[in-house]
Order: C-alpha cells, then structure tokens, then sequence
C-alpha cells in the first residue's frame, strides 16, 4: 500500500470508513499532529474523549496497549487508541503486540505516532505491512511552497515572492516555525496589502516565545539588537533566565554535535534535518562556529551560569544582557583558517545549567 501524506488521508476519509492500523511517521511534526487531528475528528466525532486512549512509548506497556485497543467502543461505533513516540517502546512491549498488528479489531482505529523505527524490528515489519502509512517528512521544495500558498490563503496574507523566500529561509525547514511567523504577518499586516521580504524582516523575533534557534542565529550574526530584544521580550513573557541559559548551551552543544558529524562523513541533509535548516544552507551557517569559537562560547557560559547561580555579577537580567554581548563580539572576530575538531569530552568541573543540559568550563561532555 503506497504512503499517503496527511491531505490524502483526509480526502480518503472522505469516501471511506477509517483502517484498523495506521502509522503516523516522519520527522514534521505539525505534519504528525495534523494527521491525529484528522484521524480524532473522523472516528470520534463530536463525541469527546468517551472512546479515546493515548499513551507514549516510553511509559507504556505493550500489554496495555493490546488490551485497550482490544475493548469495545462504548455507544459508538469505533474507539481510537494512540501510542506517540512509538520508536521509544523496548523491544520486548512491542514484540506483546505484534499478534494484534497482524490481526486488529475492526472496531478500534490504533495509530502508532513516531520520527522513525528501527525497521529492524518484527513490530516495525508487521507495522509496515499491515497499517496505512501517513508519511510526514519534510515537505520537498514544490510541496513547501504549495503549503505556504495554502497557509497564506487560510490566513488572508498576499505574499510576494520574495516574501515567501524570506519566510523559507526564516522557518528553518519547520513548518511550525513558518506557520508562526504567516500567524505573526496575519496580525500587523494589513489583507489589503501585499506581503513584501521587507515586511516579514521587520517583525521578526518580535514574538514573546521568538524560538532558542532565533537567537543563536542572531548572535553568530553578531546582530546585537535583535538577539537583546528577543532575550527582553522571553524574559518579560516570564521565561526563568536559568532556563533560557540552559536552552542556550542545549543549541550551542547541537551545533557543536553536528558539526562532529559532517567532521566524520555525515551527510548536509542528516544536519539540516537536526538544525532544521534547507540543506543547502548547512554548511554556510555551521562555518560561522569553529571548534575554538565552540570552545570559548562554553566557557563563557559555564561564567554566565555561575553568576546567576549566586555570583556578585548583578541582577540576572544584566547578566544575561552581558553573556550576549560578548557572544555577539565573539562572532564578529572568529579566526580565519581550518581548525581541529577536539572530541566533545574534556576535564573540567560539572556544572548544570538549569537543569537542562550539562555544560564543562571547556567543554562539553555527552551524557
């Protein structure tokens, strides 16, 4: 049975009752989430919740996911059971449900959400030849461009092409990224007027919830500005400087991770899939982060860090204020030339940033 994206699952719908087995793959997750909300409005109705179970991979068990999905819709003619995150399942739960993947019940519709299985597994195989496959991959560049049309259309923006270049390259490859900044365009823009690259420049990073990448991006670019208002505007929305830090060090350790990766023969689409950039600019943005730049940037973090834990730098806000500052400076006078890609392991002591990731004075280390 060939794949079907989320829009022909809901013409199917259309003209058809729903299968007993789906699997919701891909790694575009509004993608994922618009297929669920597909799925839940045709089986459920208006009906609520009263015939409806969702659990995650990494907390359920196989054996109550067959016996849930083995149960009688009550008043109604189908029950729907859901299982996100269906990858982080043992492999010991999924092997309880393989018997049920090869023979369901009618009455109940089981969607198995997940990025990606190990297709080495007898669940995954059986998944794959029993369920309808809903495949939510990244949109290729004739299908972004329709969704973006589509999007513009639902929300009443006129967008020229240049504004719809400039929104590619804002969202970094994530439709949730482009569907926030269409939302944002939708609130300041006049429907009478055309959408220029002009105008989706001028409100970006506006937003209270302007995302972490945003922020990196800024800074590597050395745009002190925009990286100060968008730290100004999460910590008005009440967003704790701990953790802002903490999803800072998190990008920065990304960055240096996939940086690794290409080091070792990885290939540009396998990064930009993690960065959420388009392919083609991978490389280019990676070259602005050497590993010495890498290396500086914890440094000054893991100070940044021991400051807001109880140092006599000033308030926190001063203090964040200041770490931009100096990143911003350290992106304008990278040093020319290759450089050595040092593992990312080292000696230094331990510090956690917000109990989000854990950052070396040095380096990073896996945990």
């Amino acid at each position: 049975m060939a794949a079907l994206t989320p829009s022909q699952l809901e013409a199917a719908l259309k003209q058809q009752t729903p299968a007993p087995l789906y699997l919701v793959v891909g790694e575009e997750d509004l993608l994922r989430d618009h297929a669920l909300a597909v799925l839940k409005t045709v089986v459920l109705g208006d009906e609520g919740g009263f015939n409806y179970d969702l659990f995650y991979g990494d907390e359920a068990s196989g054996a109550d996911i067959r016996n849930c999905a083995s149960e009688l819709p009550a008043f109604a003619e189908r029950r729907l059971v859901v299982v996100k995150a269906a990858e982080k399942l043992p492999a010991k739960e999924t092997e309880m449900l393989i018997d049920y993947v090869n023979q369901p019940v009618e009455t109940t519709t089981l969607v198995f959400m997940s990025q990606k299985l190990d297709g080495r597994l007898k669940f995954s195989q059986a998944l794959a030849r029993k369920a309808v496959l809903i495949d939510c991959s990244p949109l290729r560049e004739p299908q972004l461009n329709a969704w973006i049309v589509q999007e513009a259309e639902r929300l009443g923006l006129r967008l020229d092409e240049q504004a719809r270049q400039a929104l590619k390259d804002m969202g970094g490859g994530s439709l949730h990224g482009l569907r926030r900044e269409m939302e944002k365009l939708a609130v300041y823009t006049s429907p009478t007027c055309s959408v220029t690259a002009a105008d989706v420049q001028a409100l970006r990073g506006i937003e209270p919830d302007a995302s972490i990448f945003d922020l990196t991006r800024a800074i590597a670019d050395g745009q002190r500005g925009l990286a100060l208002s968008i730290l100004a505007r999460n910590l008005e929305a009440g967003e704790a400087p701990l953790r802002l830090l903490g999803s800072l060090a998190w990008q920065y350790r990304r960055i240096w991770k996939v940086k690794e990766v290409l080091a070792s023969g990885g290939r540009d689409a396998e990064a930009a899939r993690t960065l959420r950039m388009d392919p083609e600019k991978v490389r280019s943005f990676l070259s602005r982060f050497s590993f010495e730049h890498l290396q500086t940037v914890s440094r000054l973090l893991f100070e940044a860090d021991g400051q807001l834990k109880g140092g006599s730098s000033g308030r926190p806000r001063i203090v964040l204020e200041r770490l931009l500052f100096r990143l911003c400076e350290l992106a304008t006078t990278r040093p020319s030339g290759p450089t050595r890609t040092p593992p990312l392991t080292g000696r230094g002591t331990v510090r956690v940033v917000s109990n989000v990731r854990t950052v070396r004075s040095g380096s990073w280390t896996r945990r």
